[in-house]
Parts: structure tokens; sequence; C-alpha cells
């Protein structure tokens, strides 16, 4: 039997979180344009996602209930994931001091709490096949803090905390576990900002312009696949030298 192309996801399944938009449906795009089976999970689907992903389900990561009964339903449908890419996010922005605690517990409850229910359900389907790859949407606004949004980086620096434990937990049953965290990439959130937020962030870049999301896509395919075989329990940074 010839050897499988490393990029190629063809009888692999991959379910991806926050996937009618942005990042997400980059990351959906990617993994079917490589053959895979892809189940974006999303709030509200959109039409781009049917058009790479006909199995798609609309599912709120932070109802751990639903979670449950999603992650069954396509077991049972025979979509057990190979490969999980938890890109849910939101934010709810304003300074620590001035913060609701429904804008506090909302962004930790989807950013944070929705990946970890996703986990939880597909670790024992990725063990009864004996293998299976996770890659979380962390930011480094979870590694370096950033004003306004101490919500939004203490759920993605757990992110990366739930990362580095469950890549421990996981790894004797062939489960690799890392994370991407993107800078400011251009999304629809991210074109709501104000001038002056994109103007700082583009000229903290050193290669002189913001990410697409496809650029995100392409390092969550790299770590899903074959070439990254012997990688575990790492953060990836894909923001144009933003954080330096």
């Amino acid at each position: 039997m010839a050897a499988r192309e490393p990029y190629d996801f063809s009888g692999r399944v991959v379910w991806v979180t926050g996937a009618a938009r942005g990042i997400g449906l980059a990351c959906a795009r990617a993994f079917a344009a490589k053959g895979a089976q892809v189940v974006g999970l999303d709030l509200q689907l959109s039409d781009l996602l049917r058009e790479c992903a006909p199995r798609s389900a609309e599912l709120n990561v932070a109802d751990a209930e639903a979670v449950s009964h999603t992650a069954a339903a396509l077991a049972e449908a025979n979509l057990a994931p190979d490969v999980v890419v938890n890109n849910a996010g939101i934010t709810r922005d304003s300074v620590h001091w001035k913060l609701s605690e429904a804008d506090w517990s909302e962004v930790l409850n989807v950013n944070l709490s929705g990946a970890f229910h996703v986990m939880r359900e597909a670790t024992p389907l990725m063990r009864s096949l004996g293998r299976g790859s996770f890659v979380n949407i962390t930011s480094i606004n979870g590694e370096r803090g950033k004003f306004g949004q101490a919500n939004y980086s203490a759920a993605k620096a757990g992110l990366i905390g739930l990362t580095k434990a469950a890549a421990r937990e996981s790894g004797r049953f062939g489960i690799r576990v890392n994370a991407v965290s993107p800078g400011m990439v251009e999304t629809e959130l991210t074109q709501q900002l104000p001038a002056d937020v994109r103007k700082k962030a583009l000229e903290e870049t050193l290669l002189g312009r913001i990410a697409r999301p496809e650029d995100v896509a392409n390092c969550v395919l790299f770590l899903a696949s074959a070439m990254a075989a012997h990688i575990t329990g790492q953060v990836i940074r894909v923001d144009g030298g933003q954080y330096l």
C-alpha cells in the first residue's frame, strides 16, 4: 500500500468549532480541500460553511449537555473525530474593574470551558480510534495580557494550560494536543475594532501586515498532519512577529 501523503486527510473526520466564519471557516475549508470530512460546529451555520462541510451542526460549546449529546450523535453517525479544532470564541471587552459578572463568565464559558467540554467528549472517541489530534486556538493576548481584555486574556491563558495538561494526559493514547496563538487576524470581529487599535497591531508586526485567517489555518493543518507526528504540548504563534 502506498504511503499516505502527509497532508492527505481523506477518510479522516475533522470537527471545527466556531466554524461559520473567520479562522474557523478557513480551517474547515483547508481540511476539506485535503479530503477530510469536516463537521463544522457553531451557534449559527453559514452558507459558506455548508459548502465545504455539509454535515455541520448548530452547537453552543458553553452548554456541556448539548456538547455531550452532539458528540454522541456524531459518533453514532460514524463521525468520531480524528482531529478537533477548538476555535469558538467571543469577546466582551472592558477594563477589569468595569467588567460585569455576565461578561466575565460568558467569555470564560465559551472560550475556555467550551474547549474543555469538546475535549472531554472527543478524547474517548479518539482513544477508540487509537489516534487523534487537538489544535486549540489561543491568542498572543493569552500569553502577554491585553488592556481591556482581562476576561479574554484569562480564558486564552487557561486554554494554553489546558492544552499542556491534556497533552500530558493523552500522549500515551496516541493523541496529540497543541495550540496556535494568533496575533490580530483579519476577521469580521477585528474589522469592528477602532482604527487606532488596528493601527497599533499593524505597527507591532514585523512583516508589515495583519494575518489572514488562512495563515492560521495553514498552521492548524500542519499541526494536525503527519508532518507534526512528534509534536505535542506546544504553542505556535502565527502573528507576524507581533508578540516580540
